[in-house]
């Protein structure tokens, strides 16, 4: 269970969350070691946006792309390194590196040879059901 820090009162409010104490989901869909992925906009609360922190493995590449039919996403580089295919073009990433990426833009990640982690910012906040914002395509990447 998730140990969240809210504070409510007239001088404002804020939830504190440790994002390694927020469930790992990668397990759930069969993605684990490889793929850890932890998100956050139910426990800390968020009423606009989303959060979530990912971990790949080295040279590791998710098994999917996606687009999204509302979220705008930006992605941050935490640690190491990735290739991003964005539609037909594929970039390097490196350390502190930010992509801000459209929703209808085709997105994945493959690792480097040391890992990577990041986060992802979405907004604005969709609704919960599966699908119903996100679009995985499967077994995508541009240059296959």
């Amino acid at each position: 269970m998730v140990q969240a820090h809210v504070k409510g009162d007239r001088m404002g409010d804020y939830t504190v969350v440790n994002l390694m104490e927020v469930e790992d989901q990668a397990p759930g869909f069969g993605l684990a070691p490889n793929l850890e992925a932890r998100f956050a906009r139910e426990a800390l609360g968020l009423q606009t946006s989303g959060l979530s922190y990912q971990r790949l493995a080295p040279n590791f590449r998710m098994p999917f792309g996606h687009t999204h039919g509302e979220q705008e996403e930006v992605y941050v580089i935490l640690e190491g390194s990735a290739r991003m295919a964005l539609d037909d073009e594929v970039i390097e990433l490196s350390r502190w590196d930010a992509v801000r990426v459209p929703r209808e833009t085709a997105r994945s990640f493959e690792a480097g040879p040391d890992g990577v982690a990041f986060l992802a910012f979405g907004a604005p906040r969709t609704p919960e059901t599966e699908g119903a914002d996100a679009r995985p395509i499967p077994g995508w990447w541009p240059d296959e």
